[in-house]
């Protein structure tokens, strides 16, 4: 079973706005060159699409309603939903904040058949956290995740083991994992526009083409797919970056942005339980060149304070800059679980002090929703 969140930052805005239900709602920053995080059904009816350019989305959709990002709170609703998962079966593949794999062939004797597991899983998200998911059930992750696909928003498809292949091979090629634009470009040129199409050319001209692509792409195509759900996925790293209106120079605008995607990955590395040991910062210039350094820490941690320290020290380690930065993020690699490795602080009790006080604010904000507790450097002064 693929689990999916409809439209997930926005439905969760929905929750507390309902009178912008069945309008055009999309979540990012209104300003400059960010992106779009989430858009909702009736502003994808008319072309706007996540990661797409705030500019160019507010273009297609002038009349939009756009929603700042919440991001502490969408990782809470995230936690709730994959509680839900955990409640019908212990082996959830969680795959992003929104989604998840389920295997319930343990479930099916105490819970009933897959259909009435779906149609359990959905009542209870929407009646217990206020948001909808669609539901695709089949017989590998593959065939799942094109259920999901097919059947948003809110909605459940079974596709029986014994007519996947005969499902698939009604699709388009691009319902195949790993067919991009360039992939889809190569197919065509061999005359290839389905997945049936793709069944029935000989694996030899796929792999002259397409390489090791070529060959999961012909399996893919006849439903094989023999990848068991995965419980308990470890995330590698967690990060943020942001791309500025416009391209700067100044160190002040930069250490402030690198404040505060400190304190987003550091509410992110608490609420997933995690700490980490090696910190990357990552700065795009205007011509696009990019280039990334990082550093071990002495210590495994989870404090914001800790993470700008280590970054704004290897943004110095840098020294002039030859251009204006168009983008800054940073990462926290090299995670571990809190109960493995314990946090350990320096003999300064100033860095116990700050932890503290992240961990206070993580609890305020859980508790208030909308509450927003953040270093004084990032307020933004009152024009009045």
């Amino acid at each position: 079973m693929h689990v999916d969140m409809d439209a997930f930052f926005v439905s969760v805005e929905l929750r507390e706005r309902p009178e912008l239900i069945g309008k055009k709602v999309i979540v990012g920053f209104p300003t400059g060159r960010s992106v779009v995080l989430s858009a909702s059904y009736e502003a994808r009816a008319v072309g706007v699409r996540s990661a797409m350019p705030m500019s160019t989305a507010l273009r297609m959709c002038p009349d939009a309603v756009v929603i700042e990002p919440r991001h502490q709170l969408y990782y809470q609703v995230s936690g709730e939903v994959m509680e839900v998962f955990r409640s019908i079966t212990d082996t959830v593949e969680q795959l992003s904040v929104d989604e998840a794999f389920l295997d319930i062939a343990g479930s099916l004797r105490r819970l009933g058949t897959p259909l009435e597991i779906g149609a359990l899983i959905r009542t209870r998200i929407l009646t217990e956290i206020g948001i909808t998911a669609s539901v695709g059930i089949a017989g590998s992750k593959f065939v799942a995740k094109v259920a999901s696909t097919r059947c948003k928003p809110n909605g459940m498809l079974l596709i029986e083991k014994a007519r996947t292949v005969e499902y698939l091979h009604t699709l388009p090629v691009e319902a195949l994992w790993g067919v991009g634009a360039k992939t889809r470009e190569v197919l065509a040129r061999l005359g290839i526009f389905t997945v049936a199409d793709v069944a029935a050319t000989p694996l030899p001209s796929l792999q002259r083409s397409l390489g090791s692509t070529g060959t999961a792409l012909h399996a893919l195509s006849w439903g094989i797919d023999p990848r068991a759900v995965t419980p308990e996925h470890q995330e590698k790293s967690i990060g943020a970056e942001e791309t500025f209106a416009q391209d700067t120079f100044e160190t002040e605008l930069l250490t402030r942005e690198l404040l505060r995607l400190s304190h987003r990955v550091a509410g992110r590395l608490r609420e997933a339980g995690l700490s980490g040991r090696i910190l990357a910062l990552k700065i795009k210039y205007s011509d696009f060149t990019t280039i990334t350094r990082s550093k071990a820490l002495p210590a495994s941690t989870d404090s914001a304070t800790q993470i700008y320290a280590g970054t704004v020290a290897l943004l110095q380690a840098l020294g002039d800059r030859p251009q204006s930065v168009r983008l800054i993020g940073l990462r926290v690699e090299k995670l571990e679980s809190l109960e493995s490795a314990p946090l350990q602080f320096t003999l300064d009790p100033r860095d116990d002090h700050s932890r503290n006080a992240e961990v206070v604010a993580d609890a305020i904000a859980a508790k208030f929703g909308t509450a927003k507790i953040a270093p004084a450097r990032l307020i933004r002064p009152r024009r009045d």
